[in-house]
């Protein structure tokens, strides 16, 4: 994706990043409606549709502050078909019968598809990394999140009074659990396939 033009919409993303309450506002005006509209007509109301635009811009805020993320398709594409896959997400976890959603025909090109796949399978992977972050006891979640946002070890070792030497062994036994409970997981097992 790195060779293809930064298209002109990337202005959202950027208003996204920087808390910028006009870009935002905009968002909601301009491409909310849609979503809205779709949710509704698949077994939804607004309210399920007002936290599918929350939960996706969120998920677009993540994604573009870790990764530097360039978009190379019309915003309005991209965010309703991360809306859509949502949405059709949690249909799958909460319908005990077949999903099945009415197509409408949309001009979705080929980058919005793989830069929302991309967006969802990342917001798969933060959940998996919290959920199993989760399952470490308490000494493990202190130090990891302390050597999270310290990058010096004899730092993180003066912040929670212990021996350089402790916080060395002990990060690296924590990393390994964390490893251990998410490659472990069915979630996981999906990523690899």
């Amino acid at each position: 994706m790195n060779d293809k033009k930064t298209h002109r919409d990337q202005l959202y993303i950027i208003g996204l990043l920087n808390n910028d309450s006009i870009i935002i506002k905009e968002i909601y005006e301009k491409f909310a409606p849609k979503v809205i509209h779709y949710i509704c007509r698949n077994s939804g109301n607004e309210h399920d549709a007002n936290d599918i635009i929350q939960e996706v811009l969120i998920t677009i805020y993540h994604q573009a502050q870790k990764n530097n993320f360039k978009l190379t398709c019309p915003f309005d594409a991209y965010f309703f078909l991360l809306c859509k896959r949502m949405w059709f997400n949690v249909l799958k976890k909460t319908s005990k019968k077949e999903v099945t959603i009415n197509e409408e025909i949309l001009s979705i090109n080929d980058d919005a598809s793989l830069l929302s796949f991309e967006t969802i399978e990342f917001d798969e992977r933060q959940q998996l990394f919290e959920e199993m972050f989760q399952k470490l006891g308490n000494a493990c979640k202190d130090l990891l999140k302390a050597s999270f946002t310290i990058k010096s070890l004899q730092e993180v070792a003066d912040k929670l009074g212990v021996s350089y030497a402790y916080v060395r062994k002990k990060k690296s036994l924590c990393v390994g659990k964390l490893t251990k409970l998410v490659q472990g997981s069915p979630v996981f097992k999906k990523f690899k396939n």
